[in-house]
């Protein structure tokens, strides 16, 4: 077994639907890019409001990949 090294990205996903479609378009998207995800932290969670709604969710999220050798 070898040791691994790891990098983290960080991304900010937006929805107007939830939170944790927020976080997995900002997911898919790096998915396209990066090689490696294993895993992802939520960072900060925060939206706008339109007349006493919820219009849109904005999640960051620290995603960790493993480096290649």
């Amino acid at each position: 077994m070898t040791d691994h090294v790891y990098k983290l990205v960080e991304l900010t996903g937006t929805s107007t639907t939830s939170i944790e479609d927020a976080v997995q378009k900002a997911i898919q998207r790096a998915s396209k890019t990066i090689k490696n995800l294993s895993w992802f932290q939520v960072v900060e969670t925060r939206g706008n409001i339109d007349n006493g709604q919820v219009h849109h969710w904005q999640v960051t999220i620290k995603v960790g990949f493993s480096v290649e050798d």
